[in-house]
């Protein structure tokens, strides 16, 4: 309710981007040596930047008393400095423009903040597909049971928590019918917004209705919709963050790409992240290994009883994986594994997708294969799978 009541101060708050300005002209100036001649003519370069911001919200700003506090200070620090009102801005330089609202621009302002060798940001990602399978931001590769909501992501910045229900019955293979995504407020950035897909609903706005975070020009966090009802991205350009959310058959599959530093960013309470840490041993389907296809046989009811109804062969599974991808990594023995678990052929869209997302999201691309002999590694003809050994797996754990 009180988010509610507020609801039309706030909007009239965040329309006037008076912080945005300061916080600005802090960025440009916090890097500044008094002692070097250069000091004064950069500083009235970066008060003239900091006039000009203010005089683009003069009119949505008239009466908010930070405004009119910035205007007289700006005035007073220009007299001081023997700035003139006419003449360059910080902002016509890009080497010292910093927008607080673009994680990418983080790692150039640092450098010119005097901070020498600082490495570009390093981008991490995870993703959940299928039955489901999950590649964590260390790149391991599990196959788990995880029935019910259990967090993927829980950080200082993004929370997404996923449901999972059972597939079959008398299988503990289980699958994603409920995503929930939390981007946290962010200075000027965004305020809070909520995510939510459900089967069958998987829609391009978040929970308010609304299809974007910050004000109307930055638009720091956006939703766009690439297929009608089946396949949404989240863009939140403040913290370098990008999420794709499919619905394939009746299940979602989840793939995120996010900065190393905001990924580590959580309280020790928040330990239990599956993007960050895998799934609990008590959780897992595969072995202590990344591979799921050597202990399907975990999949079986405890009774012995015949496998799950499937209409699908080892051999006609093998070549419906096969049609969609041509390499034989985890991403194609995940998909033998999903149909030979439940029959239903929306997971070979599932499994090329997935391997489709870590392709287009995964910063690193000797990385995008998994391959069972490995559990990691590039692509090559050295590191290619021998099927032999992935098919004898099989048959032992899916026809004993």
């Amino acid at each position: 309710v009180p988010s509610v009541l507020c609801l039309g101060d706030c909007q009239l708050q965040t329309s006037c981007r008076i912080q945005k300005c300061t916080t600005d002209f802090v960025s440009l100036t916090s890097y500044l040596n008094s002692a070097l001649e250069s000091f004064d003519l950069e500083f009235c370069k970066a008060l003239r930047a900091y006039s000009a911001c203010t005089y683009r919200n003069s009119k949505v700003c008239r009466g908010n008393l930070d405004y009119h506090s910035a205007v007289l200070g700006i005035s007073d620090l220009m007299t001081q400095r023997n700035c003139s009102k006419d003449g360059p801005t910080s902002s016509t330089n890009p080497e010292l423009t910093h927008d607080p609202c673009n994680y990418s621009g983080h790692t150039e302002a640092r450098k010119h903040q005097g901070v020498e060798k600082t490495p570009p940001p390093t981008y991490l990602f995870c993703g959940l597909f299928g039955d489901p399978h999950l590649r964590t931001f260390k790149d391991h590769f599990q196959t788990c049971k995880v029935e019910g909501a259990w967090p993927l992501i829980d950080n200082n910045y993004l929370s997404v928590q996923v449901t999972n229900v059972p597939v079959v019955p008398g299988s503990s293979a289980t699958a994603t019918n409920k995503i929930t995504i939390i981007f946290k407020s962010y200075q000027d950035c965004t305020d809070q917004k909520v995510y939510q897909a459900v089967t069958d609903d998987l829609p391009a706005a978040f929970v308010d209705g609304t299809t974007s975070g910050g004000d109307g020009n930055t638009k720091s966090l956006r939703i766009m919709e690439k297929v009608s009802g089946k396949y949404v991205e989240m863009h939140a350009r403040y913290i370098g963050t990008t999420v794709y959310v499919r619905q394939l058959g009746h299940y979602l599959t989840l793939a995120i790409r996010m900065p190393q530093e905001l990924v580590m960013a959580y309280e020790e309470s928040q330990d239990l992240q599956l993007c960050v840490n895998g799934c609990p041993s008590s959780e897992r389907i595969d072995d202590s290994g990344h591979l799921p296809l050597p202990v399907m046989g975990q999949l079986l009811p405890q009774s012995g009883a015949a496998h799950p109804r499937s209409v699908y062969t080892l051999e006609t599974a093998t070549t419906k994986c096969h049609e969609k991808m041509l390499v034989k990594d985890i991403y194609f023995y995940s998909c033998v594994f999903d149909l030979l678990t439940t029959g239903d052929a929306n997971f070979t869209a599932a499994a090329h997708s997935a391997l489709q997302d870590v392709e287009a999201l995964h910063p690193r691309k000797e990385h995008w294969h998994i391959f069972p002999s490995g559990g990691g590694g590039g692509v090559g003809k050295g590191s290619k799978f021998s099927v032999g050994l992935g098919l004898v797996c099989l048959i032992l754990v899916v026809f004993l």
